[in-house]
C-alpha cells in the first residue's frame, strides 16, 4: 500500500490549509536545491512546522501546473534513495523528510514533507561537489535563502529552542494516544491517510501524524498529541480547559452560571464555541419606519467570539497553571488567556489591528487548528475581531495585557441594542423587537424537510442529494444548529459514531407554519 501523508493532497495543492510560504513546487528531481529548501524547512525560522516540496509539479507565478509533469517509477525510487544519502551526507545534524506519492490526473508525484527539525540549526551543504562549504538556510516568503548576518545569529540563537507543543512528553507512552481520536481527526480534514490508519499500528500512525517522536526502541508522544489525542489532557497538562462563566446580575451580582470544558483541545474548542452560541448570543432586529428593509445585530458576534477563543486557545502557555476563561454579562463578553503576546508586539499596533507575530509559541497546535478551520494562522485574527465588530455596529473591542505580559485580555462590549440598565433589564428603544421566528432559507427548509425522527448525517445528505461533507455542514447543519431548529441527539460528544440530529420544537413549529401557508 502506497503510504500517505497526515494531509489532503488536493487542499495542499490549493493552498488550503498550508499557505504558499510552505510550498515548494519542483518540475524535476533537483537534489542542490531541494537540500537546500529540506534545509530551510527543518530550521523552521518563523515556527511555522516546517513545509511540503511537490516534486514532480512545475509552478508559475507560485500557482501549480495541472495536470503535473509527473514521475516515472524508476524515478521516485531513486530520488527516495538519493534523499537518504543526503539527509546522512549534506546536512548536519542529520535529517530525513517523511515522503508519499500521489496520483494527479493520471500522474504520479511525490511529496517531500519536512516539519521543522527537533535540533535545529540545520546546514546543508552549498553544493554537492566533493569540496563544498556548509551554510544555514531560511524561508523568506516563498524562496529559500542562505542565511547571513542578523538572521544567521538569530537562528543561532535558537539552537534547541523546540516550541513546547512539539517536544517530547517522557513521563508518557503511546498508550495515552487515542487512536480513534487521531482516526477521528484525520476523516473531519479529510486526509488521505483515513483509508490506511485503521491498519496502522500506534507508533507508526503517529509517526505519520508527526506527533510521535524519538528512536523506534524509546518512541515517546508528542505534546500536541497528548493534547489533541488523549481523552483526559489535563493529567499531562493541569488546567487544560476553558471555563464559561456567565453573570445573569452582572459580574457584581450573587449569581453566576458556570460550564467547565475539559478534554481533547479540538473538541473542547468546539464545544466551548458551540454552547456559546445556543445560550448566550441573541440576534435582534431594527425596523425602520422610513424604508422596508430591517436593520440586524447580534449581541455579540459569533465570529468574533470564535476568533478570541481560538486565539486563546492557540497562543496560551501550556505550562501555565492557569484555563482559559470566557466571562459574559450583560456589557461585554471577556476572553482571558496566560501569558501576554510576545514583547515584539507593541499594544498600540495590536489595538489597531496592525501587530504582526512571525514567532509562535505552539506553532502545532496552530497547525491542527488550521486543518480543523478554526484558525488561519497568519496573525489575521484581530484585524477580523475588529473588522466583524465593525460590521456588526457593535463598540470596538479592547485588547489589554500589562508591561510583563503575563496576561492576554479580549474585551468584546455588547451591541448597544442589548445594554443592560440599572434594574437589569433591556433597553429596547421604540424601534428594535426582538427576532422571534428565525429567518429560514428554502435550503434550511428542505433540510428540515428531511427529517423522520432521529436521522444520521449520511442519512439527511442522501436526502438532500448531498455529496460534500464540508458544503452540508457549512450550509445546513451548522446554520439550521444555530438558529435553534435541529439538535444533536449526543450533545456531549459532537463527533460521536452515535451521533445523530432530530428537529427541535422551534424547528417542528417553523415546519408546521411553512407547510401551513403552502
Amino acid at each position: 500500500m502506497t503510504p500517505k501523508l497526515p494531509i489532503n493532497i488536493d487542499d495542499l495543492l490549493h493552498h488550503r490549509t498550508v499557505e504558499s510560504e510552505r510550498i515548494e513546487y519542483k518540475e524535476g528531481w533537483n537534489p542542490e536545491s531541494i537540500l537546500h529548501t529540506l534545509c530551510a524547512f527543518a530550521n523552521d525560522f518563523h515556527n511555522l512546522g516546517g513545509g511540503y516540496v511537490l516534486v514532480g509539479v512545475a509552478e508559475k507565478n507560485g500557482q501549480p501546473q495541472l495536470p503535473p509533469a509527473g514521475l516515472l517509477p524508476e524515478q521516485i525510487d531513486a530520488i527516495q534513495k538519493e534523499l537518504l544519502n543526503l539527509g546522512h551526507s549534506a546536512i548536519a545534524p542529520h535529517y530525513h523528510p517523511l515522503t508519499a506519492t500521489y496520483e494527479i490526473q493520471g500522474k504520479t508525484i511525490l511529496v517531500l514533507w519536512a516539519p521543522g527539525g527537533e535540533t535545529r540549526p540545520y546546514k546543508a551543504k552549498t553544493s554537492l561537489s566533493k569540496k563544498s562549504d556548509w551554510a544555514y538556510y531560511l524561508r523568506k516568503h516563498t524562496s529559500t535563502v542562505k542565511a547571513s548576518g542578523r538572521d544567521e545569529r538569530e537562528l543561532l540563537n535558537l539552537a534547541a529552542t523546540v516550541p513546547f507543543d512539539d517536544r517530547y512528553r517522557q513521563t508518557a507512552n503511546l498508550s495515552d494516544l487515542s487512536p480513534y481520536l487521531m482516526r477521528d481527526f484525520l476523516h473531519d480534514i479529510s486526509s488521505e491517510l483515513v483509508g490506511e490508519a485503521r491498519d496502522l499500528d500506534i507508533e507508526t500512525l503517529g509517526r505519520r501524524m508527526n506527533v510521535v517522536g524519538g528512536p523506534s526502541e524509546m518512541a515517546f508522544p508528542k505534546n500536541v498529541g497528548l493534547l489533541f489525542f488523549n481523552e483526559h489532557p489535563k493529567q499531562f497538562f493541569p488546567a487544560t480547559q476553558i471555563d464559561v462563566v456567565y453573570f445573569p446580575d452582572g459580574a457584581g451580582g450573587d449569581h453566576f452560571e458556570e460550564k467547565v470544558f475539559q478534554g481533547p483541545l479540538g473538541r473542547i474548542t468546539r464545544d466551548a464555541l458551540d454552547y456559546i452560541n445556543r445560550n448566550y448570543l441573541k440576534e435582534g432586529v431594527t425596523k425602520h419606519a422610513d424604508r422596508p428593509e430591517a436593520e440586524r445585530f447580534w449581541n455579540f458576534p459569533l465570529i468574533a467570539i470564535e476568533e478570541a477563543v481560538v486565539n486563546a486557545v492557540y497562543h496560551r502557555s501550556y505550562e501555565i497553571r492557569e484555563p482559559i476563561e470566557v466571562r459574559i454579562d450583560g456589557q461585554e463578553l471577556v476572553v482571558l488567556s496566560f501569558p501576554g503576546p510576545d514583547r515584539s508586539i507593541r499594544l498600540q499596533d495590536l489595538q489597531a489591528g496592525k501587530a504582526v507575530s512571525r514567532r509562535y509559541r505552539n506553532r502545532r497546535i496552530g497547525e491542527f487548528l488550521k486543518e480543523l478551520d478554526l484558525t488561519e494562522g497568519r496573525s489575521t485574527g484581530v484585524p477580523k475581531i475588529l473588522r466583524v465588530m465593525k460590521a456588526n455596529g457593535s463598540p470596538a473591542p479592547v485588547f489589554e495585557t500589562d508591561d510583563e505580559r503575563s496576561y492576554f485580555l479580549i474585551r468584546l462590549p455588547v451591541h448597544e441594542g442589548f445594554l443592560v440598565d440599572q434594574e437589569a433589564e433591556v433597553k429596547v428603544t421604540p424601534e428594535v423587537t426582538p427576532e422571534v421566528t428565525p429567518e429560514v432559507t428554502p435550503e434550511i427548509l428542505r433540510l428540515l424537510k428531511s427529517f423522520e425522527g432521529e436521522v444520521g448525517r449520511a442519512e439527511l445528505m442522501a436526502a438532500l442529494g448531498l455529496q460534500d461533507e464540508k458544503h452540508f455542514r457549512e450550509r445546513y447543519q451548522q446554520i439550521a444548529m444555530k438558529q435553534g431548529l435541529i439538535e444533536m441527539t449526543v450533545p456531549d460528544k459532537p463527533r460521536s459514531r452515535l451521533q445523530k440530529y432530530r428537529l427541535t420544537d422551534l424547528g417542528k413549529q417553523v415546519l408546521a407554519t411553512k407547510n401551513t401557508h403552502q
